[in-house]
């Protein structure tokens, strides 16, 4: 007779089975839906850039500074908005925004203080016609579910979930195509990684 932690094990082992194969298929559905000349329009803004300052709130937050870090990598001059060491965004630097619902106040004033300081905006959003959206000059629409919706049809899964993951995703194919361009070889990139961890 098969013992009882066995058969909760398969079970335990099933679902998270069944969950990574839910999260997949959002996330086939969701990037045939993610238009890759948005993400293609942002290269000339980002090699154009001074400085590039990446700001998000939240979960959405530290998939922004996962993406600072790329571009760290690929050398360029990436500040992350709330740090102590960020200066004063100005003219000819780039704001890249993250905000699922585009409303969220504090990154909505930070694209405002942006543009009137000459620099440009890029947001990546849920909704083309948000507030963040408005103010930017190149926008990211990834079609996910907002963390207040509960909309099962777009996402099973909870809170934005999908939201934040695709704007990871979106962003590192965006890095592999700057990478692509730029040529430099993963140990040239390696000497930019930190060394005091």
């Amino acid at each position: 007779m098969e013992n009882t932690r066995t058969v909760e094990t398969s079970k335990e082992t099933q679902l998270v089975a069944s969950a990574m194969q839910t999260i997949l298929d959002e996330h086939q559905k969701l990037t045939s839906n993610i238009k890759s000349d948005e993400i293609a329009a942002l290269i000339p803004a980002i090699n154009n850039a001074k400085y590039i300052f990446l700001m998000g709130a939240g979960r959405t937050g530290l998939m922004m500074k996962a993406s600072a870090m790329r571009l760290m990598h690929l050398g360029y001059k990436v500040y992350v908005v709330g740090e102590t060491t960020t200066p004063a965004i100005n003219e000819g630097d780039l704001l890249i925004a993250g905000s699922g619902s585009g409303t969220t106040g504090g990154i909505v004033r930070a694209a405002e203080t942006a543009k009137k300081a000459g620099a440009s905006v890029v947001c990546f959003t849920t909704d083309a016609l948000s507030p963040l959206a408005t103010l930017a000059d190149y926008t990211v629409t990834i079609p996910a579910a907002q963390k207040q919706e509960r909309d099962e049809a777009i996402s099973k899964q909870y809170a934005g979930s999908l939201f934040e993951q695709s704007l990871l995703l979106s962003f590192d194919a965006l890095i592999q195509t700057l990478w692509d361009m730029e040529g430099s070889t993963a140990s040239e990139l390696w000497k930019r990684h930190a060394n005091m961890e």
